[in-house]
């Protein structure tokens, strides 16, 4: 109730300043923006452009977390062998990320060389983010956390974690890193 009352004080300021471009900018400084659904984020892609998640509507998707040297890197051709199968119902949005190992350390663009050149991945690739600690992205906050997504708490343990979520934008569950693209247990929910 308190950072209600702050919030609201705050933008009483705002809206009774005389100088109206600072009004607006109070007001988008003070506001949390918080994410009620996956429809609502939009990433930065590998080559720049945006990956708008409002686009996947009506369409299972699978969150990936990245890394172009792991034991796990030949998960991608999985991966993209699951999303040329499915792709009629099924979106796999892959982000890279350096947190384990340093196993990531490429900038976008070689990272989106390597996953082309050696998968042939043709899946939406997001830009690297962090998917843990102090820095981790907005979407993996949502990602990770019951209470903004509604269901689960979870930890990224490794590379390659997957978060499964529904037609509706409701997350279904997570896998381990251990968990391959083209296994039962995966493929059995789609």
């Amino acid at each position: 109730m308190i950072k209600l009352i702050a919030i609201s004080f705050t933008l009483l300021s705002c809206v009774t300043s005389t100088n109206p471009s600072m009004m607006n900018k109070e007001v988008v400084a003070t506001l949390p923006i918080t994410a009620k659904s996956i429809y609502d984020f939009k990433v930065e892609a590998l080559d720049g452009s945006t990956i708008d998640f409002s686009k996947f509507k009506g369409k299972k998707i699978l969150i990936v977390n990245t890394a172009s040297a792991c034991g796990y890197t030949p998960q991608y051709e999985g991966l993209e062998a699951l999303y040329k199968k499915y792709q009629d119902k099924l979106v796999i949005v892959g982000f890279p990320a350096n947190n384990f190992g340093g196993q990531e350390p490429g900038t976008n663009g070689e990272i989106k060389e390597f996953c082309k050149k050696n998968y042939g991945v043709t899946f939406p690739m997001a830009a690297k983010i962090s998917v843990k600690g102090d820095d981790m992205a907005a979407i993996y906050k949502w990602l990770c956390n019951k209470s903004e997504n509604g269901v689960l708490d979870a930890s990224i343990s490794w590379n390659f974690n997957k978060f499964l979520l529904d037609e509706r934008g409701n997350l279904i569950t997570k896998f381990d890193s251990k968990v391959t693209p083209l296994s039962d247990e995966l493929v059995s929910r789609l």
